[in-house]
């Protein structure tokens, strides 16, 4: 069990993130240690591409204000604790 590097909570089981996605030449690029919730909330909301136009480092992650508002809540989750995460209606669309 790790820490995730984007809402910092500790012993939770954590899946590499490619900051620029791969399929946008991010294969051999900088990752980051996510928990499995933001990992699947970050694809949820934003496409590939959006990812590797404005939020391709952790710091830009963490102030996009869709993405600020769900750790503000996963930070307050038990580590243990499954939630589904649903494609946000404007994903749906894409």
């Amino acid at each position: 069990m790790n820490m995730c590097e984007l809402c910092g909570r500790k012993e939770v089981e954590t899946t590499v993130h490619h900051l620029l996605p791969k399929e946008m030449g991010g294969t051999f690029g900088e990752t980051a240690d996510l928990c499995i919730p933001c990992h699947k909330q970050i694809h949820a909301l934003y496409t590939n591409q959006e990812i590797a136009l404005r939020l391709s480092t952790l710091k830009e992650l963490r102030e996009d204000e869709k993405l600020a508002r769900f750790i503000k809540w996963i930070r307050k989750q038990p580590s243990t604790k499954i939630m589904r995460i649903k494609k946000s209606k404007e994903r749906k669309r894409k």
